[in-house]
């Protein structure tokens, strides 16, 4: 884990990267590495997780040069199985691909089983970025000129000379979706490099879209079994498998453990695989009416000999945190689930530097209720899994960015959704998983300098997940039976069958008694009367029955304020209520 920065073209000047790459020493806290070049200038900030002395980038085999944030899960694999023990003069998970590059080009990113945002400049002359299938790991791009410059985060384009446009139909995205979706991001200019896709050019940034990588298991033929207990037995062989991979490190590793089925299945396997107790953090709320997970988590540590380590979240944290983690999400997303993340991320440094979590597990096997909705014929209340937005402060109400999701999620959901659940698991991978999920993880762990692992979203589970027939993932009442049934055996205590209550922050109530004082000065906030209708955002916060709208408006000011008017986080936080 680590952030990556370039300058890419026909010439580029000495130490082009290195504005760039300064701006992301948080995701490298052991160091930052610039190295120049015919035609690039490239930067890395590590954070060291294998090979701790031989691991440092750019790393140079075969004629070709790799700069990468991320995991290559499979690098022990592809070493032995491609016979490159006499040829590897480093351990790095990156170091094969650049050996597999020198013989098979493109071809090689296929055989890549992890996380990853990376830059390839090949023996061949041509430059390449690559993003994993799943979006894990991010990488933005903009163009200058006969230049392209790229980087893990925005930030970093700006320091080389990206202008900040907000872009007006991104911010209404992240006011009604809580996420911005497409290509495009919320600054005008800047794109995301889509998950599973890679940019390929020569001498100048002529780019040629090339496909998807890392995403076979988006087309697959049904795999029957013969009894429920044989489809169990599978699933556990391929998440063990999962697991161990994702373990590999050489510094310690832990998890985070909510109430859940996805953690404590996490939680349950790396149990099996470690001979000591594993670490694991669980964030409680401490307000009345919370949904606090503490208690079940315990219960799982308990089972499982856990060294578990619980940190609570209160109102004073909430007005705390919130002007850091909009500092560090410089791409946003309101999801309120970035609060305790980025909690746990405090608590857990200095502890643990790499950490596994259960993200994925609802969307590969089925745990949200719409999904079971989207099954239903209309006349028994069946409906289209898709987000339900309340946005009485946008001027049409948010339609026009359900309209973008629509067009993004249908397009993939009908080329490879072949059931109605397939559509809507497929609609949610495409949209929200990478852009709020995911990047909620990467933002929250990097600012501590911690590496997020998500062993769910691997290409081996994700191929036997897309397999399964619904009946397996979804059953009666209940979403992720098959995941439900393994924990049943594996780990009671962390009663799979429970009816899942969702995850909720109480942002609500920590907002209301200073709504009045909010409201005209979040209205006030250029960024948000860019976007918004300033009289409906008045009405939001002085009526409770728009409590809803408030938590958006208040993260979407101050994030404008810290991104676009410069502000320190507290300086941004203060100008608008004094916590």
């Amino acid at each position: 884990m680590c952030g990556i920065a370039g300058v890419l073209g026909k010439t580029v000047a000495k130490d082009a990267v290195g504005p760039l790459i300064a701006t992301l020493a948080h995701r490298g806290p052991n160091g930052i590495r610039v190295e120049d070049g015919k035609g690039f200038s490239l930067g890395h900030a590590r954070l060291s997780i294998i090979d701790l002395e031989g691991g440092w980038q750019p790393l140079h085999a075969a004629g070709s040069t790799v700069i990468g944030n991320g995991e290559i899960y499979n690098y022990v694999e592809l070493a032995r199985d491609f016979q490159l023990g006499p040829v590897l003069k480093t351990g790095s998970d990156f170091e094969p691909l650049l050996h597999l590059y020198g013989r098979e080009k493109s071809e090689a990113f296929e055989r890549l089983r992890g996380m990853f945002g990376l830059c390839l400049i090949g023996d061949d002359q041509c430059r390449w970025l690559a993003r994993d299938g799943f979006g894990i790991k991010p990488l933005y791009y903009w163009e200058r000129g006969d230049e392209l410059l790229f980087a893990s985060e925005p930030r970093a384009l700006f320091a080389g000379g990206a202008p900040r446009k907000l872009s007006k139909p991104h911010a209404e995205e992240l006011l009604a979706l809580g996420y911005t979706i497409g290509e495009g991001s919320i600054f005008d200019g800047v794109c995301r490099l889509s998950p599973g896709r890679t940019l390929s050019f020569r001498t100048t940034p002529a780019k040629a879209e090339t496909g998807q990588i890392g995403q076979n298991w988006l087309s697959q033929t049904p795999q029957g079994f013969d009894s429920d207990e044989s489809a169990v037995a599978a699933l556990d062989a391929v998440l063990e498998d999962s697991v161990r991979v994702h373990q590999r490190s050489d510094v310690p590793y832990g998890l985070f453990l909510s109430g859940g089925v996805d953690s404590a299945s996490i939680a349950t396997l790396m149990s099996r695989l470690n001979e000591r107790p594993v670490t694991a953090f669980t964030c409680g709320f401490d307000a009345e009416g919370a949904r606090d997970e503490r208690a079940s988590a315990e219960r799982v540590a308990t089972a499982l000999n856990l060294d578990w380590r619980e940190t609570s979240f209160g109102e004073e944290d909430f007005w705390r945190v919130l002007p850091q983690v909009a500092w560090a999400l410089d791409d946003p997303t309101c999801d309120y689930a970035i609060l305790p993340t980025y909690k746990l991320a405090e608590a857990a440094k200095g502890t643990l530097t790499v950490v596994l979590t259960g993200e994925g597990g609802d969307e590969l096997f089925a745990g949200y209720g719409r999904y079971r909705r989207a099954m239903r014929p209309a006349w028994l209340g069946g409906r289209p899994a898709e987000p339900q937005i309340y946005a009485p402060h946008l001027p049409d109400k948010g339609s026009g960015a359900l309209d973008r999701w629509r067009a993004v999620a249908l397009e993939w959901a009908s080329a490879f959704g072949s059931t109605p659940l397939q559509a809507a698991q497929i609609g949610d991978i495409k949209t929200w998983l990478h852009a709020d999920l995911l990047l909620k993880l990467d933002r929250c762990l990097m600012a501590h300098g911690l590496e997020g692992r998500t062993p769910f979203l691997d290409d081996q589970v994700a191929h036997f997940a897309f397999r399964l027939p619904d009946k397996l993932k979804v059953r009666g009442k209940y979403g992720k039976w098959i995941l439900r049934k393994w924990l049943e055996t594996h780990c009671p205590a962390a009663d799979p069958w429970a009816k899942k209550k969702g995850f909720t922050v109480p942002v609500s109530a920590w907002i209301a008694p200073r709504a009045a004082e909010l409201g005209p000065k979040i209205a006030g906030v250029e960024g948000v009367a860019q976007v918004c209708d300033v009289d409906q955002v008045l009405a939001v916060f002085a009526d409770d029955r728009h409590e809803k709208a408030r938590w958006p408006l208040l993260f979407y000011a101050v994030w404008w304020l810290i991104h676009f008017a410069g502000a320190e986080p507290n300086d941004a936080l203060k100008s608008l209520v004094q916590p």
